[in-house]
């Protein structure tokens, strides 16, 4: 009871930290001294304390788009585990409820951006969705090397499998879902070279440009979300990258505390040494994202074969 209580807790409250993480990180390589690591809790709050500003030509869609967002990204994070504890909830088969709540998260995020009517909103919505059908096949590969591996459909046992069942053969599979699981997050949540999340060019933009509209708390809840989506997808990478947990059970949340600080701390270098993609190289990223998935899940298959 104690460890779902602090799942729960995590979740709720760890993600917009990592935006922080992320951002100190960029100013550091810049020689700036940046915002401060609580800044996104900061605007958040500021957020939900304005008022709304909603144009007559929308419909409830419009209002529906983040709050629906928000309950699938929080229910995914229910359905995965954190470190070596068990989700709060799990059923056979939860894999495949995992991967579609971000898919409806996201024609809910593309549905209120066409019920504005705006033209720009509606090129957001078009690109989101085409690179959506690049990097979902790759995340379906992901959760089939494993579910292979660890010989179950239920994510507490595919996500804690890794540590117990790897070997070398199984060391290619992992690595190369690895690199591709972490395209996969750049570009779900947004992140250079994929999307910049602090651009203000329409042009260029993909998510960003999507919620254009929206104001107020509607945007306090759609920042949340995102910074949710990124932890919930780093927790899964985290799983396959470093799945090793130490024996005294009590530190095994400060290690994965402290994990997830590195990888915010990596995706942060990552944007400074990067710039973003041109709109047209976007593809390539995420077909490779796709191979490298792809490929990992062949070799594991012609290992059991």
């Amino acid at each position: 009871m104690v460890d779902k209580l602090i799942h729960i807790l995590l979740l709720l409250t760890m993600p917009p930290l990592l935006l922080g993480i992320i951002n100190k990180t960029k100013a550091w390589f810049a020689g700036r001294n940046g915002p401060p690591v609580l800044q996104a809790y900061y605007d958040i709050i500021k957020l939900m304390r304005k008022g709304m500003v909603i144009s007559r030509t929308t419909t409830w869609v419009f209002i529906a788009g983040p709050i629906v967002t928000l309950a699938t990204v929080l229910l995914a994070g229910m359905l995965m585990p954190i470190s070596r504890f068990n989700a709060p909830i799990s059923f056979a088969g939860d894999l495949i409820l995992f991967a579609y709540l971000f898919g409806l998260a996201r024609f809910f995020t593309t549905a209120a951006a066409l019920d504005t009517g705006s033209p720009f909103e509606g090129m957001g919505a078009a690109r989101e969705v085409t690179f959506a059908c690049l990097s979902e096949p790759a995340l379906f590969f992901t959760l089939l090397v494993l579910a292979k591996v660890s010989g179950s459909l239920t994510l507490n046992n595919m996500l804690h499998c890794p540590a117990g069942a790897f070997s070398v053969a199984m060391a290619a599979p992992l690595v190369l879902v690895s690199i591709g699981l972490f395209i996969v997050l750049l570009a779900e949540t947004c992140r250079i070279p994929v999307d910049d999340p602090n651009t203000h060019l329409e042009l260029t933009m993909i998510h960003e440009v999507m919620v254009l509209d929206h104001s107020g708390p509607l945007f306090g809840i759609i920042l949340y979300s995102a910074s949710m989506k990124l932890f919930i997808l780093g927790a899964v990478l985290l799983h396959i990258i470093s799945p090793f947990q130490t024996k005294t059970i009590w530190m095994n949340w400060p290690l994965f505390i402290m994990e997830m600080f590195g990888l915010a701390i990596v995706i942060g270098i990552v944007e400074s040494v990067m710039a973003r993609l041109r709109m047209r190289h976007i593809p390539y990223l995420l077909i490779s994202a796709l191979l490298f998935c792809g490929f990992g899940f062949i070799l594991l298959v012609r290992y059991y074969q």
